[in-house]
């Protein structure tokens, strides 16, 4: 069975007496680009920098394929970290900032003086950086930038130069830290197709911090999704959204959100919402308070009562091009409902008009109390769990 390339194991840090991260476990398999994904204030950057020898661990372990790196200094863990501020040397052109690293790592600090260029194989050296630079600027294609200097280029350019500085190293793994959280929207998008191109080819693992849901779907090999300084579920972006184990990741996951209708598991083994009836075969006691999940395009709307539904009073339509978002309220439920149609479908809805809203039952979730999974099981099933 093939090692992890990073693992981190049982790591956990409190800076005064504020607990920030409680028992980290993640393993990163080789090549994997691994999305950490959560709201501000999670934990997510504070792992990456123990992850990096950035910040130390209060409690468990760094390994690099297997080496117990926990003590051993940023320096010396050949990893390579690209920030949020880009963290380039105003003073330096884009060629100076991306051949930094190099220069710091195989020249001698004698070799790095002024004029130092004249000694017996430093010119060697320095031709050799300068076509690793070149290669790095041609393939994130910002050779025509690679004389000016930070503040002479846009921020998609800036966060080029960084990440071309992060490449010349060919490093183990790429630690990125929100790096496109300062970029306008149009550009995110861009980039977002150039990192994971740089990651395939470099061919290293990733580990991508970002508290933007639709980067880490997009992006991602797995997303791990953080809350409260742990880890709630990893798993592939497939998988976060379509079988969430947590009513959080269910919640943090998609956009529009999720709706979260309050049930109630009545004799009958049916999740009652108010006096309508939403969904059967609930695995969970008689009385259980219990939550609804439906994703916006899996919640439809009928002119007519039907069976599992649920009255509700069209609030607005929200055009956005190719979809329709529409806003309902339901006398049971306090959140509005978001239902996720075509335009045409939604050409004969008008505000104010009472509908009924249905799920699509094979992707209903249910959420227990505590706000894990409860499962769906046969009526033959339940029948047999009453009898005992």
């Amino acid at each position: 069975m093939t090692s992890a390339a990073i693992h981190l194991r049982g790591i956990g840090k409190a800076f005064g007496q504020t607990r920030v991260l409680e028992g980290i476990d993640l393993a990163v398999m080789p090549g994997e680009f691994i999305a950490l994904v959560g709201p501000s204030g999670c934990g997510k950057s504070t792992l990456l920098r123990i992850a990096a020898g950035l910040e130390p661990p209060d409690e468990g372990r760094v390994l690099l394929n297997g080496r117990d790196v926990t003590g051993t200094r940023a320096a010396d863990r050949d990893m390579a970290m690209v920030f949020q501020s880009y963290a380039l040397y105003p003073h330096l052109t884009a060629r100076q900032n991306m051949a930094l690293p190099l220069v710091m790592r195989r020249l001698g600090w004698a070799e790095r003086l002024p004029f130092a260029g004249m000694l017996p194989g430093v010119a060697a050296k320095l031709a050799a950086i300068r076509d690793e630079v070149a290669a790095a600027a041609a393939m994130l294609k910002i050779t025509p930038l690679i004389e000016r200097k930070p503040a002479q280029m846009s921020g998609g350019q800036r966060q080029r130069v960084a990440l071309g500085r992060a490449l010349v190293r060919h490093p183990r793994a790429f630690l990125m830290d929100e790096p496109l959280s300062n970029l306008d929207a149009a550009l995110r998008v861009h980039m977002r197709s150039e990192i994971v191109d740089l990651h395939r080819r470099a061919g290293v693992v990733t580990l991508y911090v970002t508290h933007d849901q639709e980067e880490a779907l997009g992006m991602a090999d797995r997303i791990a999704v953080m809350l409260g300084g742990r880890i709630l579920q990893v798993a592939s972006p497939d998988a976060i959204y379509r079988d969430p184990a947590h009513i959080e990741v269910a919640s943090f996951i998609g956009s529009p959100r999720i709706n979260l209708l309050p049930a109630t598991v009545g004799a009958d083994g049916h999740a009652w919402v108010g006096r309508h009836a939403m969904a059967e075969h609930i695995a969970a006691p008689v009385g259980d308070e219990i939550r609804l999940g439906i994703r916006p395009e899996h919640l439809g709307l009928a002119a007519e009562p039907r069976p599992w539904s649920l009255p509700v009073r069209l609030d607005r339509i929200e055009f956005l091009g190719a979809e329709v978002l529409v806003h309902c309220r339901a006398e049971a439920v306090a959140d509005p409902l978001i239902a996720r149609m075509p335009p045409a479908a939604a050409e004969a809805l008008r505000p104010h008009e009472t509908l009924h809203a249905t799920a699509d039952d094979a992707a209903l979730l249910v959420f227990g109390r505590q706000g894990n999974r409860v499962a769906r099981i046969a009526a033959a099933t339940r029948t047999a769990i009453h009898a005992e």
